[in-house]
């Protein structure tokens, strides 16, 4: 009797150590989850930091969700303590849950309880956010010929602006509260939105527009957090001032506006060829200062040419006249 006393124990105390074992969510590193990236489709990652209630909370309820995460959206349950990547996802910072679908983080905002969490997951188990650029722009959005394709709030970003790539989770949760009432979409300025973005005088980045019925709204608030877009694209964008959509640019027009833009633009990216590129930036000056010198020797050689040719054709015609 009391070696079945004793067994049942250490059962019931191994089974409740494999419960607790069960519900405890895995603190990686930031190099740990970098790696993470390359092995795993999706990841859910809890920002989380010491002496911090709301994240003790947030985790509790992220342990119980563990195989239901895994079950529905393959995906692993990892915890991150005073991490330095927090800001790329998250303006305020701890504690914050971040779910990355193939890469692409979506800053979770709702209220911390398990019906939420993963209601949010499954419904956006792959990226909303449209990438649009001059080529679509037109044709998908409809923006100038008054838009059967819905409304569209877009924001112009560039591939060296740090302030938009710390955007990228936010814009996601934005496309996931306004996805049934709206496109949520993004392009490119400095890349394959140049047109677009010179057609919206759109100079500096991150900037956003949203398209409805032929009109435009500019997004001029300040603020860059879920909810103050969410409410923007819902009822503040009547609170600004509507302009027309300007009709897109002829071939011409997107020469010329093409040709603005790198010759506007030519010094800042002379400078950034010699600083990252110091030796393909003295090849390609070279190889000019070559096609120049000898663009100049083929004028002169053809010159000369042609003033010999001019002189003997003269010598010719006095012999005849003699």
């Amino acid at each position: 009797m009391h070696i079945f006393a004793t067994t049942t124990a250490l059962l019931l105390f191994a089974a409740a150590g494999f419960i607790v074992q069960a519900n405890v969510i895995k603190t990686i590193n930031d190099d740990e989850l970098v790696k993470l990236f390359h092995s795993h489709s999706n990841l859910v990652v809890l920002f989380s930091k010491q002496n911090c209630n709301d994240c003790d909370k947030l985790e509790a309820v992220l342990a119980n969700l563990k195989q239901e995460v895994k079950d529905n959206l393959e995906a692993e349950i990892v915890k991150l303590s005073g991490s330095q990547m927090t800001r790329l996802y998250s303006p305020t910072k701890e504690p914050a849950v971040v779910f990355f679908r193939h890469g692409v983080p979506l800053l979770y905002d709702g209220p911390i309880n398990e019906d939420a969490l993963i209601g949010k997951f499954v419904q956006n188990k792959d990226p909303n956010v449209k990438e649009l650029s001059d080529e679509n722009f037109e044709h998908l959005t409809q923006a100038s010929s008054g838009a059967t394709t819905g409304d569209w709030f877009i924001m112009f970003y560039t591939s060296n602006c740090v302030d938009c790539q710390r955007l990228t989770a936010v814009w996601e949760a934005v496309s996931a509260d306004l996805k049934a009432r709206m496109n949520v979409a993004r392009i490119q300025k400095d890349g394959k939105g140049i047109e677009t973005a010179t057609r919206f005088r759109i100079e500096d980045v991150p900037a956003f527009i949203f398209l409805r019925q032929g009109k435009f709204y500019r997004y001029e608030v300040g603020k860059y957090d879920i909810k103050s877009f969410v409410k923007f694209a819902q009822e503040w964008y009547k609170n600004t001032s509507p302009e027309s959509v300007p009709v897109p640019p002829s071939p011409f027009d997107q020469i010329v506006d093409r040709s603005v833009y790198y010759l506007k633009n030519l010094p800042a990216l002379v400078d950034e060829l010699y600083t990252n590129y110091s030796t393909l930036y003295y090849a390609l000056v070279g190889s000019f200062i070559f096609v120049v010198l000898g663009f100049t020797a083929a004028i002169v050689l053809a010159g000369i040419t042609r003033m010999k040719a001019a002189s003997k054709s003269k010598k010719t015609k006095v012999k005849k006249a003699k």
